[in-house]
């Protein structure tokens, strides 16, 4: 069971005098109904606790009204109350009595009524019987004792002048292995190593020594400490800018989430959630009051885990400007024309070409233009050749009628008899 109390000193006796042994018996002191302060009250967390406290016979009456006085004193410093401390008291000697179970008063002024009428027992010192009927027959449901689940510290105080005339040893180790936290309080002749054989460790923090039961009392500040420990977080005496935490009897500062503590270990500064390794966007990262959502570059869209993008289509109908192709291009888009048109200067709309413009066709002579189409033809003279493109010069021919054949055919007749004759002449 984690340590529900405090740093305790070992040993404290105090240099104040020993109560005279005499027989006279010192005037009864009345038990303070009002108790300290209410400053004094302890906050602490709840507890189950029960005192064991020694009346045999070596513990004189006035010496047993003091015992009833620290325990008067330490219920006034509890924050008592069925959801909060509930306490119990057990008186032994040779027999054990439980005076009052964890489940009788939950107010102060009730259970320091109930000490006030608690009467010393008789002879003998039986503190290992005194634990046994503890763990038996108080730190049991049915008496009082919260449930488990609950976790709340199940808590014994043992106050004793002597040496335990029983087992204690084992009774003691089976209480703790039971969860029961044992505090050992020594007064004048009792046993040191009695009670470091029944206290809980570290032994330094729960095991206590006083000289005379006269100065018990000033253990009441030592247990406060112990189980008060003041919740610095819950009073608001603290001086966190934002978050405090309790650390023991102590406390520290923290920041929320998306800040850091600054030095003076108590104010916080928002911290860069955006630096390099401290968040998980994709693309861009954009802080936000101390934490931090993510965005994409032009062209992207945030994906549904809301840290990585994916690249839109930025050709698709609505996205563009372009008057007739548009290129994706790497989250962004570029614009085209079709065949026979050019790019104009802003960059979005398209002008068709002089498709007979020189260098622009490959017929040998003449373009022609159709659309945005052309074709080749021939200067005169000239017949476009099987391939569309070049020409060859023409072979002409006149076309003459019958009459002009026939004259050409005397013609030729005349020029044959004209041709025989000059050849006769030369022969003579």
């Amino acid at each position: 069971m984690g340590r529900a109390l405090g740093i305790l000193c070992c040993c404290l006796a105090l240099a104040l005098p020993a109560a005279p042994r005499g027989s006279a018996l010192r005037p009864r002191r009345q038990l303070r109904p009002g108790g300290p302060s209410a400053d004094m009250t302890c906050k602490n967390r709840p507890l189950d606790l029960v005192f064991i406290v020694d009346s045999s016979r070596s513990v004189r009456p006035e010496e047993f009204e003091k015992v009833k006085i620290f325990l008067s004193e330490m219920i006034d410093t509890l924050d008592v109350g069925e959801r909060t401390t509930r306490v119990a008291v057990m008186n032994y000697a040779s027999t054990v009595k439980v005076e009052f179970p964890l489940r009788t008063y939950f107010d102060k002024a009730s259970l320091k009524e109930a000490v006030s009428h608690i009467e010393p027992l008789s002879a003998g010192t039986m503190t290992g019987l005194a634990i046994q009927t503890a763990m038996d027959e108080v730190f049991t449901e049915e008496m009082g004792t919260r449930p488990a689940t609950l976790n709340i510290p199940k808590v014994v105080i043992v106050v004793t002048d002597g040496r335990p005339q029983d087992e204690v040893q084992d009774v003691a180790a089976s209480a703790r292995t039971a969860g029961i936290e044992i505090y050992a309080v020594g007064v004048d002749r009792a046993d040191m190593q009695s009670l470091r054989i029944m206290a809980s460790e570290p032994l330094d923090e729960h095991v206590f020594y006083v000289e005379t039961y006269g100065v018990i009392e000033k253990l009441t500040s030592k247990f406060r400490e112990t189980f008060c420990a003041v919740n610095a977080c819950a009073l608001g005496i603290h001086g966190c800018e934002q978050v405090c935490v309790r650390n023991g009897r102590s406390y520290l500062c923290d920041c929320y989430e998306g800040y850091a503590l600054n030095p003076d270990k108590r104010t916080c500064s928002a911290v860069d959630t955006c630096a390099p390794g401290r968040h998980k966007c994709d693309q861009i990262c954009v802080s936000n009051n101390g934490s931090y959502v993510c965005d994409c570059y032009e062209g992207y869209t945030l994906n549904p885990d809301k840290k990585t993008c994916s690249a839109r289509d930025m050709c698709a109908p609505g996205r563009h400007d372009c008057a007739q192709v548009c290129l994706s291009n790497n989250g962004s888009y570029s614009c085209d024309c079709y065949e026979g048109y050019t790019l104009n200067p802003d960059k979005k709309t398209c002008s068709g070409v002089d498709v007979c413009a020189p260098g622009r066709h490959d017929c040998e002579q003449v373009c022609v233009r159709d659309g945005l189409l052309y074709s080749c033809d021939c200067y005169q003279g000239y017949t476009l050749n099987p391939d569309k493109k070049t020409c060859s010069r023409a072979i002409t021919s006149s076309l003459v009628t019958t009459e002009e054949s026939c004259k050409c055919e005397a013609i030729v007749a005349l020029q044959d008899s004209v041709t025989s004759r000059l050849e006769a002449l030369s022969t003579k």
